[in-house]
């Protein structure tokens, strides 16, 4: 009963884990935004009771809109989970600039902007609010050609703790999640070593980020801010050499 009459806004939701999270917000009873610049499963979406906006998130005019008509409707802004992000995984002689600033604006400017518009609500609340950014455990560690996805999510972690400290004075809690593998719509193709490397023995699944996020936007839990929770099935601990 901790989300009832809660509203939450889920930036890049239309598919993958956006839309697992916003949908086990709307189970937990919570009013749900869905924010996305892919609208072609906004109809299933509101046929399911979610809400849904198409805007881009690199635009501040975009987001502030976004924030606008949920006041309008709901009155209040209670949440924001900024899952939206994009990636190009390209040889870095061959990655231009706008590239680059595609990747950093929409993973990392959008952060920036929707926490700061959402805030400016938020600390009305009696009860402040919470934010959860959506990083990545290519903020730890890295393979070939990552670059601006990686100084990405680096770039969202460092943003987390400074925006905790920012906001605490307004009763807004700001953390991350970084999570590793993650199945979306690939179940059928996993195969038994994919699971098997895992220490947790199993490839991530939506269900297990969606938990995360309301284990970390639950008013009993508001002594957990400025944080990075790794969600990997333990990969990121494990010490990898060819043998």
């Amino acid at each position: 009963m901790k989300f009832i009459n809660k509203t939450v806004i889920v930036t890049g939701a239309g598919n993958g884990i956006g839309q697992g999270v916003a949908l086990a917000y709307r189970r937990e009873g919570a009013n749900v935004v869905v924010a996305d610049w892919d609208d072609s499963n906004f109809a299933a979406l509101e046929a399911k009771g979610l809400d849904c906006l198409q805007i881009n998130v690199q635009e501040e005019a975009d987001i502030q809109r976004l924030l606008e008509q949920t006041i309008e409707k709901y009155g209040q802004v209670d949440i924001l989970i900024n899952n939206a992000g994009v990636s190009v995984f390209k040889p870095l002689f061959e990655l231009t600039l706008d590239e680059w600033d595609r990747v950093i604006n929409t993973n990392v400017r959008s952060v920036f902007l929707a926490t700061k518009e959402a805030a400016k609500y938020m600390k009305n609340n009696e009860t402040g609010g919470a934010v959860v950014n959506m990083a990545s455990t290519r903020s730890m560690m890295s393979e070939v050609n990552s670059e601006a996805y990686a100084a990405s999510k680096g770039g969202i972690v460092s943003l987390t703790h400074a925006l905790a400290l920012s906001l605490a004075d307004y009763h807004i809690t700001v953390n991350c999640i970084s999570p590793g593998w993650i199945e979306t719509n690939e179940k059928a193709e996993l195969r038994e070593v994919d699971h098997h490397q895992h220490p947790s023995r199993r490839v991530g699944t939506v269900a297990d980020i969606a938990k995360a996020c309301l284990y970390l936007t639950d008013p009993e839990n508001n002594f957990v801010n400025g944080e990075n929770i790794t969600v990997d099935g333990g990969m990121t601990k494990k010490m990898i050499y060819e043998e």
